[in-house]
């Protein structure tokens, strides 16, 4: 696959080196020679200097044969406009566009990315995708990390093997006939810095952290069976108030009637435009690092405390310190993507990576096959991926036990109809099936191909 990516900033610089490790064919392109110089150096792709939605550019970088456009710089309008070039001038297929300005996307002006406006055919909101992934932990306070498929009907958890955890030195296999009406299944294991597949005679460590896919209605239960019973978030203190802080705010009003949130923002003007927005949010003006502030906010009753600011060390230091002052929990947004290595152990409950949010959302877009959904684990050493089966699919029509998957894949749900099957050896996939399974990197391609149309098809 042939792709332009415009802006070779922290997410550009990501989707870069994933497809680039992949063998696609990926030009970049960006008005800072730094940038480009040092995306050249390490990566196998293409770069070049200049502005994204100049047609001379575009043009240089290949965009008459390209099979897709990623416009990721850091303005909107930059993003728009270079899709549009490359819709008019290049009838580049598909073009994916990052929007952060929420004025763009009401709903009453949703005509405006149609292919008869703004043809833009993928939109991607990093405050909102972030924003949602942080109201989805609070709901789940005891898992490290959530992602949803198949219509929400199905979440992938990863949970913390603590030293209280029941389940630990018990083998996979035996986790089956311990819970047999549990719809859950263990698909991943990160220990000491290595992320696998698991077999059925492994066991859990205490310091492992698990990647669990289960039914919707079935994840608080997983979850206690690890020993995480800890209930919704309903006193949250959110440290910054930009566009995230707010969106959080806004939809825990909505959402939770019983939510009690307070929002330090150290920015005058900002605290003052957010507390005319929200109606029951109690907004502090201040540093979220002054233990005072903390303390005015209650720190000490607090269920959650969400560090949401442009700054890792803040968010972590302010986390660390709010658990110091009685905080049960705390929750920490970090672009940095070298510090969630070391997070649990500076006193980090869980944590965000806004860079994986992102480029999760955009490989949907970019993976062959019917891919519907795509959630990137560790730094993309693994892939959890939603796949819609053909009848020409090699895993339709035969037990599971029969098919040869190649090792580093594990299915984790089917999803058919309405119902959600937790498979075994017995289990036939149908086509229309919707398939929920775990990939390591390198298994990706192997995932690809499983769910291709194939020329016999026709």
């Amino acid at each position: 696959m042939k792709v332009v990516i415009c802006g070779a900033g922290q997410v550009g610089y990501g989707i870069a080196e994933k497809l680039a490790s992949e063998q696609n064919d990926v030009s970049v392109i960006d008005s800072s020679p730094n940038l480009i110089n040092a995306i050249r150096d390490t990566l196998d792709v293409r770069g070049f200097v200049g502005h994204g939605s100049h047609p001379d550019t575009l043009a240089l970088a290949g965009a008459d044969q390209a099979d897709m456009i990623i416009a990721v710089t850091l303005y909107d309008e930059v993003n728009m406009v270079a899709c549009q070039v490359a819709h008019s001038l290049f009838n580049v297929p598909t073009k994916v566009a990052r929007v952060r300005a929420q004025s763009y996307l009401r709903t009453h002006w949703q005509d405006l990315f149609s292919r008869d406006h703004m043809p833009i055919d993928v939109i991607i909101s990093p405050e909102v995708e972030v924003g949602e992934m942080v109201l989805r932990r609070l709901s789940l306070p005891g898992a490290v990390e959530t992602a949803r498929f198949c219509d929400d009907h199905v979440v992938v958890v990863g949970i913390m093997c603590e030293e209280d955890c029941p389940v630990v030195d018990t083998p996979l296999r035996q986790l089956t006939e311990l819970f047999p009406d549990l719809s859950a299944v263990v698909v991943g294991v990160q220990r000491e810095n290595r992320l696998f597949v698991p077999k059925s005679a492994d066991a859990l460590l205490v310091g492992d952290l698990v990647y669990v896919v289960a039914r919707r209605d079935h994840v608080r239960r997983a979850l206690a069976i690890f020993g995480h019973e800890e209930p919704e978030a309903n006193r949250v203190v959110i440290a910054g108030g930009g566009n995230i802080g707010q969106y959080v705010a806004e939809n825990l009003e909505k959402r939770q009637s019983r939510a009690k949130i307070k929002i330090i923002e150290f920015s005058r003007d900002r605290a003052l435009s957010i507390a005319d927005r929200l109606k029951r949010t109690v907004i502090l003006h201040g540093s979220a690092l002054d233990q005072q502030i903390l303390r005015e906010a209650d720190i000490q009753d607090a269920d959650t405390m969400v560090a949401l600011t442009n700054d890792d060390e803040v968010n972590i230091l302010s986390c660390v310190m709010a658990k110091k002052l009685g905080c049960r929990r705390n929750l920490s947004l970090l672009n940095n993507t070298s510090y969630p290595a070391f997070a649990h152990a500076l006193g980090i409950d869980a944590y965000i990576n806004p860079r994986a949010v992102t480029i999760s959302k955009i490989l949907q877009h970019v993976r062959r096959g019917r891919i519907r959904a795509v959630h990137s684990l560790q730094n993309g050493a693994a892939e959890v991926i939603e796949a819609e089966a053909l009848e020409t699919s090699p895993l339709v029509g035969r037990p599971l036990s029969e098919v040869d998957l190649p090792p580093g894949i594990r299915i984790g749900a089917v999803y058919r109809g309405d119902t959600v099957i937790t498979p075994d050896g017995s289990t036939q996939i149908q086509a229309k099936d919707r398939v929920v399974m775990f990939a390591m990197a390198e298994r990706v391609r192997d995932v690809e191909q499983m769910f291709r149309v194939s020329l016999e098809f026709f």
